[in-house]
């Protein structure tokens, strides 16, 4: 998989990133370091990366400002690297468009797993123009979605979401799986009530009625599920 992905790593702690980056060199990635924003954002503007290691604390910002400024123009995979494991801040991070979150200390070969959970995860997609499920269709270049041909704006969480539930038509799915596949985490950061904001959002936003929802419905004791078939095109 590792071919010519090339990753920025964004840590200032320059022995964490040596280390960091010597694993991904011996897993075949190619890796460009910065210790500061000012440090990725050159980097970024100059090369044409597939993912960034962002950590949250730098010295002249913090990688959530670095993700609002990468998320304006372009859908680059993002996974956070912090010693800050609150759940206003995993949200927040998600929230802003992250596609997964490592707290520190953590283990290398952990990272490299998730680096390539999230890299299967968009291959996955390519090749196809369009997902369509009844009258809401999404657009897999430009991760765009149209409900009878009028554009639905959602946030990155919301589009995860959407992707992960038309990805598992008619299928039942557990809230355990959605920490697994959409956080990749055990539920402890982000929790039942936060996981049903994110839904009620989505439907407020996708369904014509969203006390009585045709395409997400609650499976009481169960989970969730997508009622609608799903095609891709």
């Amino acid at each position: 998989m590792s071919g010519s992905i090339k990753i920025l790593l964004v840590e200032d702690d320059e022995s964490l990133s040596r280390g960091v980056a010597f694993k991904l060199e011996r897993e075949g990635f190619t890796v460009l370091t910065a210790g500061s924003v000012r440090e990725a954002r050159e980097l970024f503007n100059k090369h044409k990366v597939d993912l960034v290691v962002l950590d949250v604390a730098l010295p002249d910002g913090d990688g959530f400002q670095f993700c609002r400024e990468i998320r304006k123009r372009s859908d680059v995979f993002i996974i956070f690297l912090t010693a800050c494991d609150q759940e206003v801040d995993i949200v927040m991070g998600y929230d802003m468009g992250a596609d997964n979150y490592i707290t520190k200390p953590f283990s290398v070969s952990v990272m490299v797993s998730k680096i390539k959970a999230v890299l299967r995860r968009g291959k996955a997609l390519k090749g196809y123009e369009k997902l369509v499920s009844k009258e809401i269709v999404i657009y897999l270049d430009t991760m765009r979605v149209y409900k009878n041909d009028e554009e639905i704006y959602l946030t990155r969480t919301e589009m995860k979401l959407l992707q992960y539930f038309t990805s598992n038509p008619r299928q039942i799915m557990a809230k355990e799986q959605f920490f697994k596949e959409l956080w990749d985490i055990e539920g402890d950061f982000i929790s039942e009530s936060t996981l049903q904001v994110h839904i009620r959002r989505l439907r407020e936003k996708i369904e014509d009625d969203p006390s009585h929802p045709q395409y997400i419905k609650t499976i009481r004791g169960a989970g969730y599920i997508w009622m609608e078939g799903c095609v891709y095109q």
